[in-house]
């Protein structure tokens, strides 16, 4: 303890030469008190100049400043908006979670100290050590006679781990003629130390040593012990790391109260989970039991997890919420462990709501044979879950809530009733519903009009949607529009968004050759000619050859119509309209191209949903296959003879759909001139420009949808074409 400095109060001993180097000061000056922890300025010198103390001063400043900070911290969160704050100083954030600082420390601390006992049993051997004491050492052969034999020894000390003994004499014993002074100890070299005891019985009977006259042997295993330290410690560590991932699940990131989500305009069917909760009396009087749970079904970007925060806000609990891919980690067991911890705590605060987004993570269908075991560690979290949601110890005013998009996917224990009682589907917003969307978020961009006037019109420009289709239109609108530096957001931003968003963006440099452009007009003009001629068709609202970054060289846009129902006629007209891009380019060209391979994909696709599915095939008869297992994937469920009729009535479904394509496209072809020609010129053509150029259609203008008045007012903004470009 020379070397060493002790600083009073502390409890901290540092090498002098560490304190001296800090402080600059003479090795002789004695300091009495230095609070050392209180000096940053010391710590930092310390920081930078010595590494193995580097990691352990930066976590004890961390807990200086947290625990000074934080007599009174909170574990949970109750505000979802605290999450959304941001620096205006544009700072980088510090992590303040002590956790993480815990578990970096122990393991920092870990290595520090299997990197110090590394070092003592490597370099600072038990018993070499103590040569410069004044020991020596000694042969076998001498031990044996100079020392046994003439009854000199006294004891003999083993050590295992060094492969050495060491010899205590007696006092003034007598070697070699000479009575010892120093050294009164010798080092004894012995390679197979584990047997020794032995090796020394034969010899002392060999010198004729009566039974109880035998030399003392201890064998020291203290240093030995050592080595399994480090592991000792880390298991300790480990312990205590898994308890602190298991407890601090870290409630503040799935307990809160959303305030950014409330019910307005929702069916009264997603109101059952708040009444449950605010009014149970009215349920239970009459003998009703509250479902516990109820399973979110849908497309993604439909608004599930925004529905779960609106159940939320109205219903006025607790909401804890987790996300189903935070229960799996590396180490086995803490899926179930943070399950347990999530409605433990969902008890505590009962009457609560727990909501588990994309549930499909931890809910899948379990391995029925050992060959198909894909993970044990998430059917153990399955079976947890499974448990807390109806066993032994669930309770009746908690509701769970999870979604998924993946329903099919799901453990049929995780659907029975009991568990997920509702299974509410929230699909793609219908045209009232997309308008009322679109009203929401053109309320928070800077129009020219009011958004009612644009809300209609766009709605049945974008069938098929989501929410989050939608949001991303109004959100491109006003992208375009800062773009070009606007000071509002205009009709023509929001036609651009949507075209953006079905056909991505305009390829300014393209490699469009004029030939290949003439190609595609012709091409495109077919699709548009044979779709305004037929009966079952939608209604055309433009046809561009603009090339676009989703490998598009041209595109029609329609009114689609959110009918359930097609009949077979309709189905058929579809067909002939996608096949007449082919048919206009062999009639023209006498060539075929491969600008047709997605409209092919779509009709043998609506072709073999017609034979086996839709029971459409007279010569099929009434016969229905799920699409799954008609999969080259799996068994058929049909004869190969059965599949080969199939084969041959789609082909012929197909055939007959391109004859009748040629046949209009062959009576027509000055129509089809007047396209195409159209087309070359401005790339783009409205219902307005068809009209003028081939006449009215035959069958009334279906379900066409007139313009806003903002598109004829508002001047369009055209970006560099390809021709443009080149040129």
């Amino acid at each position: 303890m020379q070397n060493l400095t002790k600083y009073s109060n502390r409890h901290y001993f540092i090498p002098r030469k560490i304190v001296n180097s800090s402080f600059n000061l003479n090795g002789n000056l004695k300091l009495s008190r230095l609070p050392v922890l209180r000096q940053y300025h010391v710590l930092h010198r310390m920081y930078k100049k010595y590494g193995v103390g580097q990691s352990v001063l930066q976590d004890y400043l961390f807990y200086q400043r947290y625990l000074l900070k934080s007599e009174n911290c909170r574990n949970f969160s109750t505000s979802s908006k605290r999450n959304e704050k941001q620096d205006n100083n544009n700072k980088p954030p510090q992590d303040d979670d002590p956790v993480k600082h815990i578990i970096l420390g122990l393991i920092k601390l870990t290595a520090a100290i299997s990197f110090m006992i590394y070092i003592i049993r490597t370099n600072i051997d038990p018993i070499m050590a103590n040569i410069g004491d004044g020991e020596g050492s000694v042969s076998w052969q001498e031990f044996v006679y100079e020392m046994l034999a003439k009854g000199e020894v006294q004891r003999i000390d083993v050590y295992p781990s060094a492969k050495v003994a060491k010899v205590h004499l007696y006092p003034g014993a007598i070697i070699k003629g000479q009575q010892i002074q120093h050294p009164t100890s010798y080092i004894l070299q012995i390679p197979d130390i584990e047997h020794i005891e032995e090796k020394l019985k034969k010899v002392e009977r060999s010198l004729g040593i009566q039974k109880g006259d035998e030399v003392q042997v201890v064998f020291n295993r203290s240093f030995e012990m050592l080595q399994y330290f480090p592991f000792f410690i880390m298991a300790v560590l480990l312990l205590i790391l898994m308890r602190l991932s298991s407890a601090h699940i870290n409630m503040k990131h799935f307990v809160g109260r959303f305030n950014s989500a409330q019910f307005t305009l929702v069916d009264p069917l997603t109101k059952h989970g708040k009444d449950y909760l605010k009014q149970p009396e009215r349920y239970k009087t009459l003998g009703a039991k509250i479902p516990r749970g109820a399973l979110l079904l849908g497309p993604p970007g439909c608004g599930k997890t925004l529905l779960a925060k609106a159940v939320a806000t109205e219903a006025n609990v607790p909401f804890l919420s987790m996300n189903g891919s935070e229960f799996i980690e590396v180490l086995g067991g803490l899926g179930a462990a943070r399950v347990r911890d999530l409605f433990k705590e969902g008890k505590k605060r009962a009457p609560s709501i727990i909501y588990i987004d994309e549930i499909d993570a931890i809910g899948r269908k379990r391995a029925e044979s050992m060959i198909e075991d894909t993970g044990g560690e998430i059917e153990r979290t399955l079976n947890q879950l499974l448990v807390e949601m109806d066993g032994m110890t669930s309770r009746d005013d908690i509701i769970i809530l999870a979604s998924t998009n993946r329903a099919e996917v799901l453990d049929k224990a995780l659907l029975r009733p009991g568990r997920f009682d509702r299974h509410i589907l929230i699909d793609l917003p219908t045209l009232e519903e997309r308008r009322q969307i679109f009203e929401y978020h053109l309320k928070k961009i800077a129009l020219q009009e009011k958004p009612s006037k644009y809300s209609g019109y766009l709605a049945y420009l974008t069938p098929g949607f989501t929410g989050a289709d939608i949001a991303n239109v109004c959100n491109e609108a006003a992208l375009h529009a800062a773009r070009y530096k606007k000071k509002i957001v205009e009709g023509s931003d929001l036609m651009y968004a949507i075209d953006r968003t079905i056909g991505g963006t305009k390829k300014i440099n393209s490699t469009v050759t004029p030939s290949m452009k003439r190609v595609i007009a012709y091409h495109e003009a077919g699709h548009a000619l044979v779709g305004w001629l037929l009966k079952h068709t939608d209604a055309l609202l433009k046809v561009t050859i603009v090339p676009r970054t989703n490998l598009s060289l041209g595109f029609s846009q329609y009114t689609e119509s959110d009918h359930k129902l097609q009949s077979k006629e309709e189905l058929q007209d579809k067909m002939c309209m996608m096949l007449a891009g082919r048919a206009a380019e062999n009639l023209v060209f006498n060539q075929i191209t491969t600008g047709a391979q997605n409209d092919l994909e779509k009709v043998t696709k609506l072709a073999y949903l017609q034979v086996q599915q839709y029971g459409m095939c007279p010569t099929m008869g009434l016969l229905a296959f799920d699409e799954e297992l008609t999969s080259t994937r799996t068994k058929k469920p049909y004869s190969k003879k059965l599949g080969n009729l199939m084969d041959a009535e789609a082909r012929r479904l197909i055939a007959k759909a391109y004859e009748n394509a040629q046949e209009i496209i062959t009576e027509n072809k000055d129509k089809l001139e007047r396209l195409a020609e159209a087309l070359l010129k401005k790339e783009t053509l409205t219902y307005d420009d068809v009209e003028k150029l081939i006449g009215p259609p035959l069958y009334g203008k279906k379900r066409l949808i007139e313009p806003a008045e903002f598109e004829s007012s508002v001047p369009t903004i055209e970006l560099p074409t390809a021709n443009s470009a080149t040129t």
